[in-house]
């Protein structure tokens, strides 16, 4: 019953809020019929004379402005009092005919929900005020009879309840664009959060395939070049592209892997790489013919020089923060392939590993070799995304990132730095 009660009343609101003029115009009947039904009572009661036909025309043209509240709220409320005013000081037997005053309590109700507090209270005042005091001293004494002070009240009331109303209406506008507000924050979160996924995904991929892709062509160039003079270095040149490729489907499935739903089968379960697996990363580079030298600060203390091996300098540096581990490999690896791919086979990498209480110091040096004769060096001609890679694994840690031509000797220079506890850090300090 509730259900069907609330659903027959709601066709009836929504058709008269849409169409306003018609819910006015309805309001305007009704504020005149209880008018016309006030003077009657009090007729029957005998404290007022009949109502003459002065006072129906003017209940009926007080209640006729109603039409027009939403338009011109002000200018109806003005009217509706003037001519209140006139029925009250001008009524026959000078006996005040209050119940025209319900055109204004309707009226002072629709200013006060659509004006801002201060400004409606001040209207409320005047408006009583010039009314009931008009009324008070225009009445029949004394002047604090029943009628009065009910005139009184009843606008007073009035103007409380439109401030209610309009109270209430803002309140509840400024939940709903607190929600709306949350809504779009909500979203433009999930773009943002969507946006970094893929940047994060797309730095991988592309640190995944150059360094592999990198080796393959250097080994295949080299199978291409020796295979009819000597085959047997051809047939291992071929087994080390054999390998990296492998190796390169291995870290694609695992990257690829983390775009599966939850719950797929065959989810990558492998950690993910670090400078643990930095002597396996050099090895590969050893055998497509390029020379790297790895050390640490506290065995070269004056730069790059003759290095010890990479799980050696690995277990100098110690255990590092996920994060920084894995930044560390990758800035290595593309920093190395650079040196393959810019810098020819017969190029000298030497990588330094700086550890310090705030800081992890990344340092890949190069000694120019004999670089290919196609384009792309990292400090001249157009290169791919593996500068810009590394600068933003950098900075999403905190840290830095420079790369480019050495001062005043042939060859590039990556320095990496990344602070260990995921904020800024500077230089690191050996104790």
């Amino acid at each position: 019953m509730t259900s069907l009660a609330v659903t027959g009343l709601a066709r009836p609101r929504g058709w008269l809020r849409a169409h306003p003029l018609a819910a006015d115009s309805l309001l305007a009947a009704a504020t005149f019929a209880t008018v016309l039904i006030g003077s009657v009572v009090n007729r029957r009661s005998g404290t007022l004379p009949p109502p003459g036909l002065g006072f129906v025309l003017l209940s009926a043209l007080a209640c006729a402005c109603l039409v027009a509240r939403r338009v011109v709220p002000r200018t109806v409320l003005c009217a509706t009092s003037a001519l209140t005013l006139v029925e009250v000081v001008a009524g026959r037997d000078d006996l005040p005919r209050t119940q025209i005053a319900m055109a204004v309590v309707v009226a002072l109700y629709t200013v006060a929900s659509r004006t801002e507090r201060p400004a409606a209270w001040r209207i409320a005042a005047l408006t009583v005020a010039l009314l009931a005091g008009i009324v008070m001293l225009s009445g029949v004494p004394p002047w604090y009879s029943q009628e009065n002070l009910g005139l009184l009240a009843w606008t007073g009331l009035a103007a409380a309840a439109g401030d209610a109303v309009r109270s209430r209406r803002a309140y509840i506008a400024a939940i709903e664009e607190r929600a709306v507000r949350a809504e779009r924050t909500r979203e433009e979160e999930a773009r943002r959060r969507v946006a970094e996924e893929r940047l994060r995904i797309a730095r991988e991929l592309h640190d995944v395939v150059a360094h592999h892709i990198a080796l393959v062509n250097v080994q295949a160039g080299v199978a291409s070049h020796i295979m009819d003079s000597r085959p047997d270095q051809a047939k291992e040149a071929l087994a080390h592209v054999r390998e990296a490729s492998r190796s390169a489907l291995a870290e694609l499935r695992a990257t690829v892997g983390l775009l599966r739903q939850y719950g797929d089968p065959e989810a990558p379960t492998e950690p993910a790489p670090g400078l643990a697996s930095l002597g396996h990363l050099v090895d590969g580079f050893a055998r497509a013919g390029l020379r790297v030298d790895v050390g640490t600060a506290s065995e070269l203390p004056g730069g790059p020089g003759p290095g010890t091996d990479a799980a050696g300098a690995a277990a100098v540096v110690g255990k590092l923060p996920a994060a920084v581990d894995l930044a560390a490999y990758r800035v290595l690896q593309e920093a190395l392939t650079n040196v393959q791919k810019h810098a020819g086979p017969a190029a000298h990498a030497a990588v330094t590993l700086v550890r310090g209480p705030d800081a992890l110091l990344v340092t890949v040096l190069d000694d120019g070799g004999d670089p290919p004769p196609e384009p792309g060096r990292p400090d001249g001609a157009p290169g791919g995304h593996g500068l810009i890679g590394m600068n933003e694994r950098a900075c999403a840690l905190g840290g830095t990132c420079e790369a480019g031509p050495r001062d005043g000797t042939p060859g590039f220079r990556v320095r990496v730095v990344l602070p260990l506890g995921g904020g800024t850090a500077g230089e690191p300090r050996l104790g």
